[in-house]
This record gives structure tokens, sequence and C-alpha cells, in this order.
């Protein structure tokens, strides 16, 4: 199993980013896909998740109203879309997959599969 972020780079204050996840290895229709992320000197937090088989989706409080999860035309990409960015966003995001749908809410270091990280800058 191999996940594979991308899109990430530096953009400013209120600017928008796209990041994808792409999977090979596994469906992604069985599992929940979440995004984290993890800024400089703190713990990685659960940002977003999807579970893809009903579509049910979860974003954390700081990100609700900016992020968009969701799937693309093929089943094994799922993409952040971060509209508003701020600079208290700036982190390293990682994606990850869990076949266990209480993941969607209950996001944590416990998903099976990681990819290993996109950074995101975002400048005042």
């Amino acid at each position: 199993v191999k996940l594979v972020e991308s899109g990430g780079g530096l953009v400013q204050s209120g600017g928008s980013l796209r990041l994808s996840c792409t999977a090979s290895g596994l469906i992604f229709d069985d599992y929940v896909i979440g995004w984290f992320r993890q800024a400089p000197g703190k713990g990685r937090e659960g940002v977003s998740s999807i579970f893809s088989e009903d579509g049910s989706t979860y974003y954390e409080d700081s990100v609700k109203g900016r992020f968009t999860i969701f799937h693309g035309d093929t089943k094994n990409t799922v993409y952040l879309q971060m509209d508003n960015l701020k600079p208290e966003d700036t982190a390293v995001y990682f994606c990850a997959a869990d076949e266990r749908p209480h993941t969607l809410t209950e996001m944590g270091e416990w998903y099976d599969h990681w990819g290993q990280g996109t950074q995101v800058t975002v400048s005042s």
C-alpha cells in the first residue's frame, strides 16, 4: 500500500491550494481517508476526513467553511481544497487511510496507512 500526497507549496494569506492523495494497493471505497497536518514544534492533528462508502465527511473546527474534502473521478484519489488560507495553516500535510468507519471522526495516529507528506506554507 502506498499513499502519495502532492499539491503543496507556498501561497499568500487568503490564497488557495488543492492537495491530492493518490493510493496504490488499496481501493478507497473501503476506507476512511483522512488529511492530517503537523506544524513546526507541534503534534500531528486531524484536519478532515471522508468515508468513501457513503461520502460522509468530517472537518476540524478551524478549517470548517474553508477546506473541502472530496473524491476525484478516479476511485484512488482524494482531494483537499484549501481556500482562504491563513499563516496558521502552515504545516506538513499528510493523507492517511483506515478501514474502520469510526475513524472518520476519531482521527489519530492509529490510521493504518500513511503518506510521506507535502509542505504547505502560507505567508502573511
